[in-house]
């Protein structure tokens, strides 16, 4: 399986330097629909519910103070990504790579995995709690239209 950082090297090789926030919604978003399509996670570094929407702790360890980031500030290798990830990252991209980071955290607080995982907790609060893989399997799959 690759890490984070490889699916983070892939994003930030397609869009070019970008805001740190932005980079670990759009990872939550790569993981959580690699779940649903792929019937497999991307990643294997769990994501935290913090205050400002998923965060995936490894990686913010790596480039933390950090406001931007780009392709070479990480140890990834987007190279190392299959066929079917590639895939995946590319269509997450084309539907959440143009939002701001503002507007992509604004989305993950209304959506149950977050606000499920945040339950109890203050609004300010970091937290530490997990975002599950079946959580996210659960809900995003749950957004897919049911064929006939």
């Amino acid at each position: 399986m690759v890490s984070v950082f490889d699916v983070a090297a892939f994003i930030l090789s397609q869009l070019g330097p970008i805001p740190v926030m932005k980079l670990h919604k759009l990872a939550y978003y790569c993981q959580a629909w690699s779940l649903v399509w792929d019937e497999e996670p991307l990643f294997k570094e769990r994501i935290e519910a913090w205050a400002n929407g998923p965060v995936v702790k490894k990686l913010f360890e790596i480039h933390k103070g950090q406001f931007k980031l780009a392709l070479s500030d990480l140890p990834g290798n987007p190279d190392i990504l299959n066929e079917e990830q590639r895939e995946t990252v590319l269509v997450v991209l084309k539907d959440y790579g143009g939002k701001p980071s503002q507007w992509l955290s604004d989305l993950t607080h209304l959506e149950a995995p977050w606000r499920e995982a945040r339950q109890g907790m203050d609004t300010r609060e970091r937290g530490d709690k997990e975002i599950t893989w079946a959580a996210l399997a659960e809900y995003y799959g749950g957004l897919l239209p049911v064929e006939d």
